[in-house]
This record gives structure tokens, sequence and C-alpha cells, in this order.
């Protein structure tokens, strides 16, 4: 057994195992958060895609059997197993709740000017009105003279 350990052909081999094993956990932990969030959405009044490729809205669901009746086209409802819905397309849109009524986002978006700042504050600084591009005089300094001129 100390052989075994020692040699680097086995010691690598015993990580890659390791390795393999922790992905495999984590995908499957991956796959169960994806299942527990598509039978949340599985609500009716929800655009679904059933694993045929058959698209329509879920009218009701009958938890004890597992079963859910859905509308492909006005007056045809088919009822098959939970199971067999592989996507929702468009999930219900949940109602808003207390908290969101009472808390919503005022935040201004991205460029968006806010009613409390005028322009009066930002000041350009290629503004002829600006004190810093008169001389002390308060005549403007013309810098584009040209050398030959100054002979």
């Amino acid at each position: 057994m100390e052989a075994l350990l020692q040699d680097p052909f086995t010691l690598i081999m015993i990580a890659v195992l390791g390795l393999l094993v922790i992905f495999m956990f984590r995908n499957g932990r991956k796959r169960q958060a994806a299942m527990a969030e598509l039978q949340n959405n599985v609500v009716p009044g929800a655009e679904v895609m059933l694993q045929g490729g058959i698209y329509g809205h879920i009218k009701s669901i009958d938890d004890e059997e597992n079963r859910v009746r859905v509308e492909t086209s006005p007056g045809v409802i088919l009822t098959v197993h939970r199971n067999a819905i592989m996507n929702v397309v468009t999930p219900v849109a949940a109602e808003a709740t207390e908290n969101e009524s009472l808390a919503p986002d005022d935040d201004p978006e991205f460029g968006e000017r806010t009613s409390g700042a005028s322009n009066s504050e930002f000041k350009s600084p290629f503004d002829a009105s600006d004190s810093n591009s008169a001389d002390a005089d308060g005549s403007a300094s013309d810098d584009s003279t040209d050398s030959s001129d100054k002979k």
C-alpha cells in the first residue's frame, strides 16, 4: 500500500477520480435545483412546452395524480403527466406583495437626469463666460497669433 501512494501516476489517478466524484455530486444538485424551479413555475395560466414539442397553456393541475390539463388550442385540452412538461415558456407573473408595493425602486436609470440637478451646477471647461479664460484686464487672450507677427 505504501508503494502505491509513492507512485506519482497512482496519486494523479486517485486525484482525478476524486474530482470526478465531486463534479458528479455538484452536477446532480444543479439538476435538482433546475427541476425544482421548473415545478415551481408550473402553475395554471403559464405557457409551457411539452416533451413532444407541443405548446399550450396550463388550465389545471391535479397534484394527487400528477396530471396537468394543457390547452393547446381553443377547445383542445390534453391531459398529461406533470413530468411531461419540458419547459415553462412564459411563466405567470407573480402578484405584487406588500413589500414591493410599499418600497418601489425609484433609482434613476443610467444617464437619466434627476429633477434636483440643474444645468447651472455643471460648468463646461470651454464656457466663454468662465473667468479663467479672460486676462487680468478682462479681455480674452488670443493664442492664435502667428509667431512671425511678434518679430
